[in-house]
């Protein structure tokens, strides 16, 4: 918060800072971006941005952001789970009753967010406008309870339409829970359900089975569409630690006939996971020189597995393959990754849930069916 003081009396006049976005994923960052990139010239550079390590490594990306002036400050975040709070699992106990339930979670709510305050690095409530990726994080409940108004975002790409997660986390009694969150702010419940949610930005509201009312559409593509090559260069700046030797495999991969690309996931378990893509690559080489592009969270050792494919940089979001016109695949194949904002593929294939009932309990991957 700016303090500047007049001649004669000593009078403070407070400024708000422009805005700030709370990013967990290389993809939360991505989509910072886009924002800030969508914004007339004279209104960027205002904003600050803070990465979360609470779920991802994100190696040097704070001083490659910096370096590319788009945002006035970068901060990293040491979030912590609840775990990392060991008096409050008594208050995480399932007693088997609803109002003994409900008090828990009241009191839960409550001492974690004051567990929280201490490693918040930077005081929110100088911000004009806060948005916040994933507020089902710890971040939500800090927010909430200390009365600090933010603007949501969808976690990934159209994720709700697959997994509400607020609707599944909260399966029974949900219009009580919603009124606790949403009117009293005795409980918090993520995506548009807590009280100090101002709205939920969601990529398309049409793909969405359950309705909340704070909900509103800001397609992706809409944003990407109106970037110049100037702010895609600034983008590629960021995000990827080779940028020379990736455009020099994207030259080298001209020449080689159909190639099929395979997008992987933070599936299952690592030993699974490497089954999972090991039988998609048996299913799909076939057509094709295979490529893969590793999920910037998928922590299977992909080069070390399979070295005798060609790579992409995990730590690059996939819609990035899109700013690179001489790219272009035969097919495109992913799990339960949303691949229909790619652009560089004659087809392109989202295996689906069906796929993954052969290597998981179904109720793992099927959370909508459960609502």
């Amino acid at each position: 918060m700016l303090m500047k003081r007049s001649r004669g009396p000593e009078v403070y006049v407070f400024e708000m800072k422009d805005r700030i976005y709370i990013c967990h994923t290389y993809y939360h960052v991505y989509v910072s971006f886009l924002k800030e990139l969508n914004l007339p010239r004279e209104k960027r550079g205002g904003a600050s941005l803070i990465l979360s390590r609470l779920s991802n490594n994100f190696e040097r990306l704070k001083e490659r952001v910096e370096s590319t002036g788009l945002f006035e400050a970068v901060f990293e975040y040491d979030e912590k789970r609840d775990t990392a709070f060991p008096q409050l699992a008594r208050y995480r106990r399932d007693s088997g009753n609803l109002a003994v339930n409900l008090w828990n979670r009241i009191l839960f709510t409550r001492k974690f967010a004051r567990a929280l305050a201490p490693d918040v690095p930077v005081d929110l409530r100088e911000y004009g406008d806060i948005y916040v990726y994933c507020d089902s994080d710890p971040i939500g409940f800090y927010l909430n309870q200390y009365r600090i108004p933010y603007h949501a975002l969808e976690d990934g790409l159209n994720c709700l339409k697959n997994y509400d997660a607020a609707r599944y986390d909260n399966r029974g009694h949900f219009g009580l829970k919603a009124f606790l969150s949403n009117t009293c702010n005795l409980i918090f419940i993520q995506n548009g359900y807590g009280k100090y949610c101002l709205d939920m930005e969601v990529n398309d509201i049409s793909l969405l089975k359950y309705p909340c009312p704070k909900y509103i559409q800001q397609s992706r593509r809409e944003l990407t569409d109106r970037l110049t090559q100037e702010d895609r260069d600034l983008i590629l700046k960021a995000f990827v630690r080779d940028l020379e030797g990736l455009k020099r495999q994207i030259r080298e991969s001209e020449g080689v006939g159909d190639k099929i690309l395979i997008l992987t996931d933070p599936l299952c378990t690592l030993e699974i996971r490497e089954r999972i893509f090991r039988d998609i690559i048996r299913q799909f080489s076939g057509e094709g020189k295979v490529f893969l592009k590793p999920h910037p969270r998928d922590e299977l050792d992909y080069r070390a597995l399979f070295p005798e494919y060609p790579q992409f940089d995990p730590t690059m979001p996939m819609e990035m393959l899109n700013f690179f016109p001489g790219l272009h695949f035969r097919k495109v194949v992913g799990v339960l990754t949303e691949i229909k904002s790619l652009q560089i593929a004659d087809e392109l294939v989202r295996l689906g849930e069906d796929f993954m009932d052969r290597y998981e309990d179904p109720l793992v991957h099927r959370q909508n069916e459960q609502i």
